[in-house]
């Protein structure tokens, strides 16, 4: 079950500004990537379901945050039907994600009050989210669409909550393009937890690389 309710968690997104996004079969791995985003100041993680056995793996990661990572909130992000919405949801994912948008995942995430957030890639996919109860909109890949799109579609509808994933890095450059044109977070994955650290072991680094691109975020938003 759930602990933090959608609002809260949105609450969360708005604040922080980023959501890193991570995936690996290692538990142990797993655990040293989560504990280094948060000594860095995250406080959301979105576990990405890609792998054969990744809710086993999402499972151990949540109960080892709710016990050593207070006020931590992972979600679950790729996940493709209102099933697998329910699963990880029964292993207590905060939030869901999802790569385009699917009614059905936004009755079971209704449902239990847990925030969804679906892939949307036009003003009327992001309309019908939003009727669907939607907090915050996924923009992907963002890479595709850019800072413009979001522009566009804060002129009619300037209520919207956007969150670009996919071609977002963490140099400022890339970040003041997002943070300019009105989203609420971004997504980041591997330009922020890259192959190299994972390969490496490099924990340290990551940390400190989530603290920057924390605090640069912060400086975007005022």
């Amino acid at each position: 079950m759930a602990q933090y309710t959608r609002l809260e968690v949105a609450s969360v997104m708005k604040e922080v500004g980023m959501v890193p996004l991570f995936f690996h079969s290692d538990v142990e791995l797993g655990k040293q990537v989560l504990k280094a985003c948060y000594d860095g100041g995250a406080r959301l993680l979105e576990f990405t379901s890609r792998g054969d056995f990744a809710f086993e793996v999402f499972g151990e990661l949540n109960k080892y945050a709710l016990k050593e990572l207070p006020g931590m909130i992972l979600g679950v992000g790729s996940v493709t039907d209102a099933a697998a919405a329910s699963l990880y949801m029964q292993l207590g994912a905060n939030f869901i994600v999802t790569p385009v948008l699917r009614e059905d995942i936004a009755v079971v995430c209704n449902r239990r009050k847990v925030l969804w957030s679906p892939g949307c890639g036009s003003l009327t996919e992001i309309a019908r989210a939003e009727e669907l109860g939607c907090e915050i909109v996924k923009l992907f890949p963002g890479d595709i669409y850019g800072p413009q799109f979001v522009k566009g579609v804060k002129g009619p509808q300037p209520w919207t909550s956007i969150m670009p994933t996919g071609g977002v890095s963490p140099d400022e450059e890339n970040l003041k393009g997002w943070f300019n044109a009105g989203v609420t977070c971004v997504g980041m994955g591997s330009k922020l937890i890259s192959k190299e650290i994972l390969a490496t072991k490099d924990f340290d680094k990551l940390q400190n690389t989530v603290a920057e691109t924390l605090s640069l975020i912060q400086r975007l938003k005022k």
